[in-house]
């Protein structure tokens, strides 16, 4: 008789007995499950495993389908293998470059293509990818010894970029996967077969093009296009630091810091995130006459509090008087809070915010007169009075930061011109590799784990608990009003993941392998195994990375 294991689905909530070495997909199909949509990968022990995975232990097993965020980073990252394929094949010189999320899609560029991106060019493309799609092309993971995984990657075009890699992590042996003779590396797990791939779109973008994904929330459709010319230019712009510090990806930061060159790469790093404060502080002063509130807004852990205190010392440069205020002291009694659809307090719902006080603030101000600034008590949810007032000199500026600071219905009353609105994210602007991006969200959710530890007792099983519900905040009340900003502002460092690497491994080491929230941990901790670790001893205590780490010269 053969041997048999015993897995639990969690799906059918019971216990199963299979031979050893059955696929997870042939314990899907036996079971006879039907998710709402389709079926993309596994949760084995908590960790995402591709369905070709082969069970030899007892195992809790999980099907996800492509409305989780797990699953649709499965697809993404088959689509893109697809998509670079068909690259290859019709465009042998050309170098295809997956840069970075953008407009709810991807955004990716075409080196030495010897022809500008038209639409002629990406419907060939796009009519190259559906004939692989609709072959039902096999994606077959591989693993091997990395001297063979590098020579096979050197007989492959434009695939420098996946040797550097290799060569700068160091593991005997790499995981890379193949549709028939083109092999390319990811940094997570495939579909099985090209097949599963139903709906996707290619459209120009600026002098690009942009990969169009199954929305997130109903992902028998396609998420809508949405142009974010600022947006654009902003990560335009960042892109050309990294070519100032001769950086494109993450084994050329690597190569950097085992050359002794992480200090440099810090000092620069913060002599141009100092430079564009002083630009936008700049901008401020030239309206000066007009502009009396400078409104700062950005998701969770974008750093908003320390950009914000830092343009208040470049606007002292400019010969003004700034006064930051935070919209957190608007914030209503906790009891007058709305409610989500599941009945808990909404903090992030516009109305949290006392609408009718803030606006008769600003508007009394805005006359001359002086108020008293409210307080808000987090612990007892309560506001309080201490005594503090304000009264606007005429060459005062008011910065007053928020999630909400941008949406026109926070101030529909305050003249349009007496205000200068700036909006802060961390857009990271490196690449693992040339088809491998880093999610802009990561930054941000290690930023606010590290913070969150140490600042307000949480441990990271319970931040990344609450992260869906912050990021569907930011989806609803932020990121639909980013393009009302006059200035981004990019709050990213290019060398801040490998000085968060020393901060959140021992945070995230916490979490228990047993839970839902170690499916996260377990992503984030093989992300931060590409970085070289550095110290942050050299990172300046007015860094905006320091809200996070601590040793910042600002009061919080």
């Amino acid at each position: 008789m053969d041997k048999q294991v015993t897995i639990y689905c969690k799906n059918t909530k019971s216990y199963h007995i299979y031979p050893l070495g059955t696929s997870v997909i042939e314990i899907y199909n036996d079971l006879n499950i039907r998710l709402k949509y389709p079926v993309m990968a596994a949760r084995v022990n908590y960790k995402v495993e591709d369905l070709n995975f082969l069970i030899y232990k007892p195992k809790d097993i999980e099907f996800i389908d492509l409305s989780t965020p797990s699953g649709m980073r499965v697809y993404v990252r088959s689509l893109s293998m697809v998509m670079a394929k068909a690259v290859s094949e019709l465009y042998p010189q050309a170098t295809l470059r997956i840069e970075h999320p953008i407009s709810k899609g991807y955004y990716c560029k075409l080196d030495n293509l010897g022809q500008p991106v038209t639409r002629e060019v990406i419907a060939r493309i796009k009519e190259r990818v559906n004939k692989i799609i609709a072959q039902g092309k096999r994606i077959v993971c591989e693993e091997k010894q990395t001297r063979e995984v590098k020579e096979l990657f050197i007989n492959q075009v434009h695939q420098q970029d996946k040797i550097a890699l290799f060569e700068t992590l160091g593991n005997p042996y790499f995981r890379f996967f193949r549709i028939d003779d083109f092999i390319d590396y990811y940094n997570g797990v495939l579909l099985p077969s090209t097949d599963y791939l139903t709906i996707y779109d290619l459209v120009e973008y600026y002098d690009g093009l942009l990969i169009r994904i199954p929305n997130r929330e109903f992902p028998v459709e396609l998420e809508e296009v949405i142009l974010l010319p600022k947006m654009y230019d902003i990560f335009k712009e960042y892109v050309g630091w990294n070519k100032i510090l001769n950086l494109n990806n993450v084994a050329d930061f690597n190569i950097a810091c085992r050359n002794n060159q992480s200090f440099n790469l810090i000092k620069v790093s913060e002599a141009l995130h100092e430079k564009k404060v002083a630009s936008i502080a700049d901008m401020v002063s030239q309206r000066s006459e007009k502009v009396r509130f400078v409104l700062v807004s950005g998701p969770s852990s974008s750093g908003k509090t320390t950009f914000s205190m830092r343009l208040s010392i470049q606007l002292i440069v400019c010969g003004l008087k700034p006064v930051v205020l935070s919209l957190d002291n608007y914030f209503v009694n906790r009891e007058d809070t709305p409610l989500d659809e599941n009945g808990d307090w909404d903090f992030e719902h516009l109305h949290s915010l006392d609408l009718n006080l803030f606006n008769q603030h600003l508007k009394q101000l805005l006359n001359g007169e002086e108020i008293e600034i409210p307080f808000f008590n987090f612990e007892d949810g309560k506001r309080y009075y201490k005594g503090e007032k304000l009264k606007l000199q005429e060459d005062s500026i008011l910065i007053m930061e928020g999630i909400h600071a941008l949406n026109p219905d926070l101030i529909p009353d305050i003249p349009v011109e007496t205000t200068f609105k700036i909006y802060v994210s961390a857009l990271t602007t490196i690449s693992i590799d040339n088809h491998n991006w880093i999610p802009t969200t990561d930054t941000r959710l290690l930023r606010r784990i590290i913070r969150d530890y140490r600042y307000r007792n949480y441990s990271a099983r319970e931040t990344i608990a609450r992260w869906p519900s912050v990021r569907r905040g930011e989806e609803k009340w932020i990121f639909p009003y980013q393009e009302n900003a006059d200035v981004l502002f990019n709050s990213a460092l290019l060398f801040e993941l490998a000085v968060l690497k020393r901060h959140a491994e021992p945070i995230l080491a916490e979490v228990p392998k047993y839970c839902d929230e170690y499916t996260e941990t377990h992503r984030l901790i093989k992300f931060l195994n590409y970085f070289v670790p550095i110290h942050d001893r050299e990172i300046p205590p007015t860094s905006l990375l320091r809200e996070f780490v601590g040793g910042s010269s600002f009061r919080y």
